[in-house]
C-alpha cells in the first residue's frame, strides 16, 4: 500500500469541482455593473453583443495557452511556476511578490469591497460600513478556507449553482418577458465618443479571473489531461452565460436603457418582475461577491505555499496542512495582506475602483510575460512530450500575448493614482531577490512540478 505524503498537495479535486471553482472566479459582479459602460462605448446593439463574444474568444484563446502551460508544468504555484520555468526564480519571485501584495491581495480586497457597498445598503455600519462588512467577509472566508480544502470546495459549490441559477433567472425574465415601462433616459453618446477599446477593457475585466484554475492543476485527478477540459468547459460556459445574459438586458431595456443605467440587471427585472424581481437581483449580486471572494481565497494562498518553498526566510509559508490539506499559513498571510489593503482602501472614495487601479498595470504585465513563456518554454525545451498543444500556434499565443500587450498599456492610461502605487509596491519587493536560496539548482517547486508529471503519466 502506497502512503501519500500529506505534507504536499493531494489529487482530490475532480474536473466538475475544478471547473465550479473556475466559474465561480469569474460570475462576480462585473456582469451586473459592466453592461451599462460597454453599451455607452458601442453605437450599435449588435457591436455591443459582439464585444462580449470576441471577449470570450479572446479569454478562450489565452485559456488554451494556460491549458499547454498546466498540462506539461502541473503544480500548485501555478503561474509562479510557469514564470520560474520560463524566466528564472528571479522573475517568478517578483510575480509572487506582486500576487502576494498586489494582484490576489487587491483582488479579493476589491471584491470584499463590493460586498461591503451591497450590504451596506441593507444594514448601514456606519461612515465605514463597506470597508468593515470587507474586512468581517476577508476574514470569515478565510476561516472556512483554514479549515480545509474540503469545507472551502463545498463552500464554492453550493454558492456557484445558487449564482447561476440567479443569473439563469434573469436570462428567462429577459428572453421570455417583454418590456414594462421604459428603461432609464440615456444620455447623448457622439459616435465620435464611443470607444471599442473601452468596452473591450471592461468585457475582459468581467471576463477576469479564469486563469486561477492554473492554480488547480497541482490538486486535479490526471491534471495533464484534465486541466484542458477544466479550461475549455469553464470558458464555454462564461461566454454563453454572458452572451445570454446581455442579450436579456439588451431586449428589455434597449441600448439606449442600457447606456443609461447605473444597475442594469436591477432595472432589466424590475421592468418585467416589478420589485420582487429587483430584490432577487440583489440577492444575486450578493451571492456573485460571495462565490469570487471565496474562489479567490481559495485559490490565491497557492502562490504563498509555493513562495514558501523557495525563500529559506519565508519557509514556514511553504507548509502545507495534512489534516485540513490547504495551505493555511499562506492563507493566513494573504488574509493579513488583503486586510491592510481593504484598511487603504477605506481611505478612498471609492474603495472597489481603488483596488482594481491598484492591481490592473501589475495583472496584465505579469500576464503578457506568460504567455511569451509559453514560445520560451517551447524554444528550451524541444523535446519535451506536451500532453496539450495550444491549436494554431504561434498565431494564438501571439494574439494573446498583443491582447495583453493592449491591457497594460490601457490600464496604464485610463486608471488613477493607485495604479502606480501598485507599482510602487512591485518595485518595493525587489530586495526579495537578495533572498533567494543559494546552490540549488532548481527551485523546489521545479522538482514538485517533475515529480507531479511523472506520477500523472504513470497512473
Amino acid at each position: 500500500m502506497t502512503v501519500r505524503d500529506l505534507s504536499q498537495p493531494q489529487a482530490q479535486l475532480s474536473v466538475f469541482d475544478a471547473v465550479t471553482i473556475m466559474v465561480g472566479l469569474v460570475v462576480g459582479i462585473g456582469i451586473f455593473r459592466a453592461p451599462s459602460i460597454v453599451a455607452g462605448s458601442v453605437d450599435t446593439e449588435w457591436m455591443f453583443i459582439a464585444v462580449w463574444v470576441v471577449g470570450g474568444l479572446v479569454t478562450l484563446i489565452g485559456a488554451l495557452c494556460y491549458a499547454e502551460l498546466s498540462a506539461a508544468h502541473p503544480n500548485a504555484g501555478g503561474e509562479y511556476h510557469f514564470l520560474s520555468r520560463a524566466y528564472g526564480r528571479s522573475v517568478a519571485m517578483m510575480f509572487g511578490w506582486a500576487r502576494c501584495t498586489v494582484i490576489q491581495t487587491g483582488a479579493i480586497a476589491g471584491v470584499a469591497f463590493m460586498l461591503g457597498d451591497y450590504l451596506t445598503q441593507v444594514a448601514p455600519l456606519g461612515p465605514h460600513s463597506s470597508a468593515l462588512y470587507a474586512a468581517i467577509a476577508v476574514i470569515l472566508f478565510t476561516g472556512v478556507n483554514v479549515i480545509g480544502t474540503t469545507q472551502g470546495k463545498n463552500l464554492q459549490v453550493a454558492v456557484t449553482f445558487i449564482e447561476i441559477a440567479a443569473i439563469a433567472a434573469i436570462i428567462l425574465f429577459g428572453l421570455l418577458g417583454s418590456p414594462g415601462e421604459a428603461g432609464p433616459p440615456a444620455s447623448h453618446i457622439p459616435s465620435e465618443t464611443a470607444a471599442l477599446g473601452m468596452a473591450m477593457i471592461f468585457v475582459l475585466l468581467t471576463y477576469g479571473g479564469w486563469n486561477e484554475a492554473a492554480y488547480l492543476a497541482g490538486e486535479l485527478h490526471d491534471a495533464p489531461r484534465n486541466i484542458v477540459k477544466v479550461l475549455a468547459l469553464g470558458t464555454l460556459i462564461l461566454v454563453v452565460l454572458y452572451t445570454l445574459a446581455n442579450l436579456a438586458m439588451l431586449k428589455i431595456l434597449g441600448l439606449e436603457g442600457l447606456q443609461g443605467s447605473d444597475a442594469v440587471a436591477a432595472d432589466m427585472m424590475r421592468s418585467v418582475a416589478g420589485p420582487p424581481g429587483e430584490i432577487l437581483v440583489t440577492l444575486a449580486i450578493v451571492v456573485a461577491a460571495v462565490s469570487t471572494l471565496n474562489a479567490t481565497i481559495f485559490t490565491g494562498a497557492r502562490v504563498f505555499y509555493a513562495m514558501g518553498r523557495d525563500l529559506a526566510v519565508m519557509r514556514w509559508l511553504g507548509k502545507w496542512d495534512g489534516r485540513g490539506k490547504a495551505p493555511v499559513n499562506g492563507q493566513l498571510a494573504q488574509a493579513a495582506f488583503a486586510l491592510a489593503l481593504i484598511g487603504m482602501g477605506a481611505a478612498t472614495p471609492n474603495g472597489f475602483k481603488a483596488m482594481v487601479d491598484y492591481t490592473a498595470p501589475v495583472f496584465w504585465g505579469f500576464l503578457l510575460m506568460v504567455g511569451l513563456g509559453l514560445f520560451i518554454l517551447r524554444w528550451r525545451y524541444p523535446g519535451q512530450t506536451l500532453p496539450f498543444r495550444v491549436p494554431l500556434y504561434p498565431l494564438t499565443p501571439a494574439l494573446f500575448c498583443l491582447t495583453c500587450l493592449y491591457m497594460l498599456h490601457a490600464s496604464l492610461r485610463h486608471t488613477g493614482a493607485s495604479a502606480w502605487v501598485g507599482l510602487a509596491v512591485l518595485l518595493a519587493g525587489l530586495p526579495i531577490l537578495l533572498l533567494k536560496r543559494k546552490n540549488d539548482a532548481a527551485p523546489t517547486g521545479e522538482t514538485a512540478d517533475r515529480n507531479n508529471t511523472a506520477a500523472h503519466l504513470r497512473h
